[in-house]
């Protein structure tokens, strides 16, 4: 008997899971279901091409033929309000019946609500989604001043957008620095420079009073000046999506708690992206989400299971003409040393080693730099016995690659 194999949720964790399974079950029906118009497109686009066709197939994770091929369907419009895990039932917001024997849940995150006095203004806008964007994008075309509230990556991917497109731009951190989870103090304050040059305000260790105007907003106060803008955009981090499960019998936590095997604690479910918690982490990742997509999808359709192995978090920024990455863990409260390389053109490489291991980099490069430092992170290859006060960091990977090359041999 050919197995139902239902996904809610129709992110890039839900697109890499359907393919999985499909590739051990060929006969089994595979349904994915999603509240939004359209199939499944790239989230990541609404603020790095804000002002590009987001309905074109560009932004789509696969074409229409790729789904058509591999038979796999995709329910849009079809928001799933319920899960009966008894009955292993999904009910729809139209009341239909939806019989399942594997499912996994991949309705991914949400945002942070801002909470400041005028945030329910006319002009005030937070995007997730892509009809969010369209309807930003509609009101500014006549505005010229946009404040973004957040200065983390979508921030100021929407702000760079944003300027390119003409506007005049203020961005306001509440942090003492923009991207205080991915850079340190000497890159976060070389990207703060670099957007100021373009003509942007930025505020950092700002307080945040109210969004001002009468039906609709006029200014936003801060450190008690209110600065005028015709409209406000906010990213202010983000949460899993968990209305689904609040009232039925899986355990959460900060996310839907999943083992190693995506499993969670209801019967014939899975979990995966950035609604899960594993091993009490929510990554929220791009990356992330697709293996994890990809191991929950496998172990629905096999009986030889297969463990997630976390993927290395990878930030790629490329905003204001400053390409970077930052890998790994790049807080220097958590590791035992870091080697810094600087020169006169601007790069900037940190090198953060922890128990003699490379863990983590932060590079004013482009990301086809990364993949020396990433296969370091992932072989954990040691340090020890390098002399590091004397070596350059490039030194430092060029020995690591000559022990390898050694040990192969």
């Amino acid at each position: 008997m050919k197995k139902n194999y239902c996904i809610i949720g129709t992110g890039v964790a839900a697109v890499h899971a359907a393919k999985a399974i499909r590739d051990l079950d060929p006969d089994g029906h595979i349904a994915v279901y999603g509240a939004e118009q359209g199939l499944p497109y790239n989230r990541i686009k609404l603020s790095k091409d804000l002002f590009a066709d987001l309905h074109s197939e560009k932004v789509l994770i696969k074409k229409g033929k790729w789904y058509d091929k591999q038979g796999i369907q995709v329910f849009p419009n079809t928001r799933i309000e319920r899960i009966d895990i008894e009955q292993h039932t999904l009910v729809t917001a139209a009341g239909e019946r939806l019989d399942y024997d594997k499912l996994l849940i991949c309705t991914g995150a949400k945002n942070c609500k801002l909470t400041i006095n005028g945030a329910d203004k006319q002009g005030v806008f937070s995007i997730r989604e892509r009809h969010e964007a369209d309807a930003f994008k509609a009101y500014i075309e006549d505005k010229l001043h946009v404040a973004i509230v957040g200065g983390g990556i979508q921030g100021l991917e929407t702000a760079w957008s944003l300027a390119k497109a003409g506007k005049k731009v203020t961005v306001i951190e509440a942090a003492p620095r923009l991207m205080a989870r991915q850079l340190d103090e000497r890159v976060s304050s070389r990207l703060k420079e670099t957007i100021e040059a373009w003509g942007a305000q930025v505020y950092v260790q700002a307080s945040i009073q109210q969004i001002v105007g009468e039906e609709s907003v006029t200014g936003i106060m801060v450190n008690n000046e209110v600065i005028p803008c015709d409209s406000v955009a906010y990213a202010i981090g983000v949460i899993p999506n968990l209305d689904l499960v609040l009232d039925i019998a899986i355990e959460t936590n900060r996310g839907i708690v999943v083992n190693d095997q995506m499993e969670t604690s209801g019967t014939d479910i899975y979990a995966a992206g950035d609604v899960t918690e594993w091993r009490s982490i929510v990554d929220g990742l791009w990356d992330c989400a697709m293996e994890q997509g990809k191991i929950a999808g496998h172990n629905m359709a096999s009986t030889e299971a297969r463990d997630y192995q976390r993927v290395i978090p990878l930030t790629v920024f490329n905003a204001f003409d400053l390409p970077m990455f930052t890998m790994g863990v790049v807080d220097e409260s958590q590791c035992d040393m870091t080697m810094i390389e600087e020169d006169e053109t601007g790069k900037y490489t940190r090198l953060f080693i922890k128990n003699n291991q490379i863990v983590g980099v932060i590079s004013l490069e482009s990301v086809v730099a990364a993949q020396p430092y990433k296969a370091a992170i992932d072989s954990q290859a040691s340090v020890e016995g390098l002399a590091l006060h004397q070596l350059t960091i490039q030194e430092v990977m060029r020995a690591i690659k000559d022990r390898e090359c050694t040990t192969v041999k």
